[in-house]
């Protein structure tokens, strides 16, 4: 018997929980969570760790909070098959029945910033490698990305292989799980330089 040990930070198990009460109706649509003391309480977590869960799965339009009336789940549904899904460019152009390919723009390696460290919960000295890329469906360019990811995550060859999709490379590594996702999208143009 092989039992798994979760070594995620609390807070990303909370977002995982709360998900997934979501998901099997125990919360639902437009229904007002529990008050933040109960909901800690109920699965076991400080507050603080149950405010940054909180605060994330807010930034992921899950629950809407109204200062003085609470915390609602969003009516917005999350659980479709969109941009907002958990899953690879790689894979989203594939499902299409297109090929995906990458052409690489730049990439670096510098020191994380004080808002890297927060949100990878990294240390001063992690490097930190920043890509840029613009992702291709049979060719054409569909979307262009700026990734940061802690370089130990990474394998050593990352940058140079021909698959660019930065969830295969996580998932290969085997040290951890990724389990959500957060995108800022704006709209750009995309032009070759000759």
């Amino acid at each position: 018997m092989t039992i798994k040990v979760d070594h995620r930070p609390l807070y990303l198990r909370v977002i995982d929980r709360i998900k997934e009460d979501i998901e099997n109706g125990i919360f639902k649509e437009k229904e007002k969570l529990p008050s933040e003391f109960e909901l800690a309480k109920s699965l076991g977590v400080s507050r603080a760790t149950l405010r940054e869960a909180l605060r994330l799965l807010e930034e992921e339009n899950v629950i809407v909070r109204r200062h003085g009336v609470g915390t609602f789940v969003n009516s917005k549904p999350f659980f479709t098959s969109g941009i907002e899904q958990l899953t690879s460019v790689s894979s989203m152009i594939r499902s299409v029945g297109m090929e995906p390919g990458t052409i690489y723009l730049s990439s670096m390696q510098s020191l994380p910033t004080e808002e890297d460290i927060k949100r990878f919960q990294c240390k001063e000295e992690q490097s930190i490698i920043s890509m840029e890329r613009v992702r291709t469906a049979n060719g054409e360019p569909v979307v262009y990305c700026v990734d940061k990811v802690p370089k130990n995550y990474l394998p050593n060859d990352f940058l140079i292989r021909e698959e660019g999709s930065i969830f295969t490379a996580l998932e290969e590594s085997g040290d951890i799980r990724v389990s959500h996702a957060v995108a800022f999208i704006d709209p750009v143009g995309y032009h070759e330089v000759a």
